[in-house]
C-alpha cells in the first residue's frame, strides 16, 4: 500500500469499524449489579448515601427527613490500551492481519466495565463504602441497630436462607422495614452446580424445594480468582448495590500522520483507546457477600 493520508485514513476506518463492531456485540454483565452513573468531574461526592427516605403520614407540619453527610467519593482513574502497526507492514500490504487485533480490543473495551464493577464487588470484604466500614462488613450501623452483610460459610442451602433472611432483615432509622428482596445470586463457576441445585431444582433428597426461583442466577468468570466467594444481592431497587461511575466513555482514537512523533522516532503508526471511569459502592443494605472459607456442618 502506498503511504498516504487518504490510504491511511482508509486503513484507520477499517481497523475502528472492527473495534467498534466487537464493542457491540460484546455482552457485558456489570448493568446487573451496577448502576451508572455519569460523573462530571475528577471525583463525584456520594454524601448523600446512608439513609432510604421512605414516606410517612402527613400530620401536622411536614417532617423534612434530613440526610446524613458522610464522606464518601469515588474518584475517576484514566484507562487506556494501545497498538502499534509498523509503517513497514502498512507498505508492504500486511496490515490486515491487524485487524482481528482491533476487533480483541473493541472487546476488551466493552468487558472493561466488568473488570472494574466485579472487581470492587470481589473486593468489598476490605475495600471500605460511605459508613466507613468494609462493604461487607459484621458491625454496619443503621437506626440505632448493628447489621452484619459479611459471610464466611460455603455455598450452601442454609447459608443461602441466612444470607437472604440478613438483607431482608434490615430496618430502617425509623425501625421500619426496608422492604429490600434479593433477587440476583452471583458465583464463580466453580459454585454454577451448587447455586443451581439451591434456585432451580424442584427436589433436593426427595424434598420439594422451597427456595426454587427466589432469585436469578449469574455465574460470572470475573470470580474466577476468588472462587469460593459468593453474593447474594438485591438488584431490583433504582440504585443498584455497586457504583459504575463514567466520567469518559472508552473513545477509538489514532495517530497516523507522517509528522506524528511515534512515526517519525519509531516507524509506526498507533491506534488506541482510553476513558476515565471507576467503580464504588451504593448501599450496603442491599448486599450480602461471603468468602466461602467455612466448609457446611454435615
Amino acid at each position: 500500500m502506498i503511504v498516504n493520508q487518504a490510504n491511511l485514513h482508509g486503513l484507520a476506518v477499517g481497523y475502528s469499524t472492527a473495534y467498534n463492531k466487537s464493542f457491540e456485540a460484546t455482552q457485558s454483565n456489570y448493568q446487573k449489579i451496577a448502576t451508572t452513573v455519569p460523573s462530571t468531574t475528577g471525583e463525584q461526592d456520594y454524601k448523600w448515601l446512608g439513609q432510604m427516605p421512605r414516606m410517612k403520614e402527613w400530620i401536622g407540619e411536614r417532617e423534612v427527613q434530613s440526610l446524613a453527610a458522610y464522606d464518601y467519593s469515588i474518584k475517576n482513574k484514566p484507562f487506556e490500551m494501545t497498538i502499534g502497526v509498523p509503517r513497514d507492514d502498512i507498505e508492504d500490504d500486511k496490515y490486515g492481519v491487524y485487524t482481528p487485533l482491533f476487533s480483541n480490543m473493541g472487546e476488551a473495551a466493552a468487558l472493561h466495565p466488568d473488570e472494574l464493577v466485579f472487581g470492587a464487588l470481589m473486593n468489598g470484604f476490605t475495600a471500605k463504602c460511605y459508613d466507613g466500614k468494609a462493604f461487607f462488613a459484621a458491625d454496619h450501623k443503621m437506626g440505632g441497630a448493628t447489621y452484619s452483610n459479611l459471610g464466611t460459610q460455603e455455598l450452601s442451602m442454609e447459608s443461602y436462607k441466612a444470607a437472604r433472611a440478613a438483607i431482608m432483615s434490615v430496618r430502617g432509622d425509623k425501625g421500619k422495614s426496608l422492604k429490600l428482596v434479593p433477587d440476583l445470586l452471583v458465583v464463580s463457576p466453580a459454585k454454577e452446580e451448587e447455586a443451581r441445585t439451591i434456585l432451580e431444582a424442584e427436589l433436593i433428597n426427595g424434598t420439594s424445594n422451597i427456595m426454587k426461583g427466589t432469585a436469578k442466577l449469574l455465574v460470572e468468570p470475573e470470580l474466577a480468582e476468588h472462587p469460593e466467594y459468593w453474593f447474594l444481592l438485591c438488584t431490583n431497587r433504582f440504585l443498584k448495590p455497586i457504583i459504575y461511575q463514567e466520567r469518559k466513555k472508552i473513545k477509538f482514537t489514532s495517530f497516523t500522520k507522517d509528522t506524528d512523533e511515534n512515526v517519525f522516532m519509531n516507524n509506526q503508526f498507533i491506534y488506541g483507546a482510553d476513558g476515565r471511569s471507576n467503580a464504588g459502592y451504593g448501599f450496603w443494605q442491599m448486599a450480602y457477600g461471603s468468602t466461602g472459607v467455612t466448609k457446611a456442618q454435615g
